[in-house]
């Protein structure tokens, strides 16, 4: 009698249920020993210990399972392995199992296949192909249990995700992760946009930035850093941009009146546009260059010396032709609006006269050297200023913002007629900046209207360090939360301080490689579009900010006292400060590490610590200045703007704190809902420059609007002085640092509009 073919020994081997459920075991569990093999099978060693080894000799003699003679445990064999998938077909076939369908991102439906699970494992997560395997087997077992009428790629990575965790491969799962919105998610963030009266691209871009913001998060900052963010102990400033864009650019409008520009560079259907010869080919350089920057710049862009380079096209105009180019120059420049429909945000440097540091440099678009455009440069100047008083007439214009750079209050006529004009926009509406430039290192100084300012403090040359340069981005440390953990405790505060220090640094370093990756791919064409061989954005000399909220509440909370009613919590304060600037001094060791501290500027970050902080500590703990019911900690000043405080004591805290920081920040005064002189606000910046060390301010005026009848009034109004309508109102304050249109639905903005106290002299 002929011996049976080895296939019929492999396959009476493993007809038995018991055999077949050893390796189905061995392949889910991996190696495991006779105990552990018998142990699952709840097999007892006493009764059933001949029966099991007959059923384990029979693996072994067919080779379906090994020994390993290290372990001292059977693991399972490739045939094995075969057998198994042989054993589910022979059983989806028998059983006439209906294939199940899956909807794929490619929008198709495809029969499920768990090998598309494994390869997408061992693809994207980096798993052993044998591990993949197995999660792809369990993940389709499961599967098979739902009664769906068809499976999407979602729901199957879910039932993956489920498994790794229930097996502890946390490593794998989170590089697994799906990114994307919810559909409540996007159904609320539609309506959202609705109530902001904002345009449909908008809900577009902000789905996009949630899968940014997943993918950074998940795949490209440490852990700690990424729960940090998240659970609210430090803050990345738009993070949805964190490995995208830079966060602000000083321009240098001199490098495009020399090259002009070349949209080539970056389009292959764009015509370039040759070196100006006029004012009018000047200011469309120039509204041309914001255009295309906004697509790369998230925040702010700034253009410094603008009347000063714009001097030498001003030849031979008179202010009534200047005006007119300006005029449709202001009204492009808010005619320009970014894939999310806002308006770029532009900070224009007016200078009272031509630094001496110019005065000698050649005047690109004329003959000679800029000091022989002083004239024309006090002309732009004053017509500038001229006309958007006029346009507000009209209705409230807030972009761009001016800012007047005082060298000297000793002024020539021509300087205090601009010094006068700048007040008078301010009496209006609060839109110029002031920049005190009499203190030490801050001649060069180049400055943002949302308060970020730039010395020549790093290599010593003031074009290098302060232009075609800015701000990269900037973490906000929750100063509070570090008081809360600390609990009483100055040492553990300083620990944490420094821990929280460290954090964002290396999140900081992670921006600056990757938008250095950014650059170098090619995907920020406008910056890095170059010159006799240099980028125009000099990535190196950007800054990396480290800011802070909530240093009233954090001392309040150590001390018992706030910084502006105690000596000892004001020196608290101040000890805080410095600690965080000599940080940024120190690590600012490392080449093209440009770190600098300051307080920031963002109420809705100031909102979101506070909240978080209630959440986890209780309001017995938690206690903003706001108030419970309108909660956010104190940002952009030391003293809460809600404070009751004689003018000159507020002046001398704030000077107090900020010059300890690198970056001072804009200190705002708010005005009272009346009307100022213009003379009274010039005397009030003079007194602030010549007796107090605030570098930069500017006024603030919270305006109601009246679309109904054309009028504007101040203060935040429930219906038209004139007309008495309530639905054509449009509100504007300063929030944290620049002007911005509030909206009803958004209760805290208003609350922190109409809560300031208003100054209107200095005692």
């Amino acid at each position: 009698m002929p011996r049976p073919p080895r296939s019929i020994k492999i396959l009476k081997a493993v007809s038995s249920p018991t055999r077949l459920q050893i390796l189905n075991l061995l392949f889910e569990r991996g190696p495991l020993s006779y105990t552990e093999i018998m142990n699952v099978l709840r097999l007892n060693p006493t009764r059933d210990a001949g029966r099991f080894a007959y059923h384990l000799k029979a693996l072994l003699k067919t080779n379906l399972i090994e020994p390993d003679v290290e372990t001292k445990k059977y693991r399972l064999t490739e045939l094995g392995k075969m057998m198994l998938d042989i054993s589910d077909e022979i059983e989806e076939k028998a059983f006439r199992r209906k294939k199940m369908l899956v909807r794929t991102s490619r929008l198709s439906m495809e029969e499920f296949d768990r090998n598309r699970i494994a390869e997408s494992l061992v693809k994207e997560a980096g798993m052993p192909a044998d591990l993949a395997q197995k999660i792809a087997r369990a993940a389709e077992k499961r599967l098979q249990a739902f009664k769906t009428k068809y499976l999407t790629a979602p729901l199957i990575r879910e039932i993956v995700n489920a498994i790794l965790v229930e097996k502890g491969l946390e490593e794998y799962r989170h590089k697994l992760t799906r990114l994307g919105l919810p559909v409540y998610d996007v159904t609320q963030l539609i309506r959202l946009v609705g109530e902001q009266s904002k345009n449909i691209e908008t809900v577009h871009q902000a789905a996009g930035k949630a899968v940014i913001e997943e993918y950074t998060l998940l795949s490209i900052l440490p852990r700690d850093i990424a729960d940090a963010h998240t659970s609210g102990s430090l803050h990345l400033e738009n993070l949805e941009y964190w490995i995208l864009k830079p966060a602000l650019l000083i321009h240098d409008a001199r490098f495009y009146f020399k090259n002009g520009l070349n949209p080539q560079l970056f389009t292959s259907i764009s015509l370039g546009f040759p070196p100006p010869k006029n004012m009018e080919s000047a200011l469309t350089t120039i509204a041309n260059l914001v255009r295309l920057g906004s697509t790369e710049i998230i925040n702010e862009q700034c253009l410094d010396y603008f009347n000063v380079f714009l001097a030498p096209f001003a030849k031979g105009l008179s202010i009534t032709e200047l005006k007119e180019k300006l005029k449709v120059f202001l009204i492009s420049l808010n005619q320009i609006f970014d894939r999310e429909g806002r308006i770029p945000k532009i900070s224009l440097g007016i200078e009272l006269t031509v630094p001496e540091f110019l005065s000698q440099q050649k005047a690109v678009g004329g003959e000679g050297f800029y000091a022989d455009y002083v004239e024309e440069s006090s002309l732009v100047a004053f017509a500038l200023l001229e006309l958007i008083s006029e346009l507000n007439e009209q209705k409230p214009i807030f972009n761009p913002s001016p800012i007047i750079k005082i060298r000297s209050t000793k002024l020539k006529e021509e300087q205090e007629e601009i010094f006068l004009k700048a007040h008078t926009l301010a009496v209006e509406t609060g839109l110029p900046c002031f920049a005190n430039l009499l203190h030490q290192n801050y001649s060069h100084a180049s400055f943002s209207a949302n308060g970020f300012t730039l010395i020549d403090d790093w290599h010593g040359d003031w074009e290098l360090d302060v232009l075609r340069t800015g701000c990269l981005g900037s973490v906000i440390l929750n100063l509070p939360r570090i008081a809360y953990e600390a609990d009483g405790d100055q040492s553990m505060f300083w620990r944490i301080l420094d821990e929280q220090l460290e954090m964002a640094s290396r999140a900081l370093e992670i921006k600056y490689r990757t938008i250095r990756a950014r650059l170098n791919e090619g995907l920020l064409p406008f910056l890095v579009q170059k010159t006799d061989g240099d980028p125009y954005f000099r990535l190196g000399n950007a800054v990396r900010l480290i800011s802070h909220v909530g240093l009233n509440e954090a001392v309040k909370s150590i001390t018992g006292k706030t910084p502006f009613e105690d000596s000892n919590a004001l020196a608290l304060a101040e000890q805080i400060t410095k600690h965080i600037t000599n940080y940024a001094n120190k690590t600012s060791r490392k080449p093209e590490t440009r770190l600098a501290s300051a307080i920031s500027s963002n109420l809705d970050v100031a909102r979101r610590f506070a909240e978080l902080d209630a959440e986890r500590y209780g309001w017995a703990k938690v206690q903003p200045a706001s108030g419970r019911e309108n909660s956010y900690y104190t940002e952009n000043v030391v003293v809460p703007p809600n404070v009751e405080l004689p003018f000159e004591k507020r002046l001398e805290v704030e000077q107090r704190i900020r010059k300890t920081c690198s970056i001072e920040g804009i200190f705002l005064i708010q005005l009272p809902n009346e009307e100022i002189s213009t003379e009274t606000m010039a005397s009030i910046t003079k007194r602030i420059i010549e007796d107090f060390s605030i570098t930069f301010f500017a006024y603030d005026r919270s305006l109601t609007y009246c679309k109904g009848c054309g009028k504007t009034f101040y203060g935040l109004l429930s219906k038209c002085k004139v007309c008495g309508s309530a639905d054509t109102l449009s509100f504007f304050s300063r929030i944290s640092a620049r002007f911005k249109a509030l909206s009803p639905h958004n209760r805290i903005e208003f609350f922190a509009a109409k809560n300031r106290r208003a100054y209107m002299s200095i005692s």
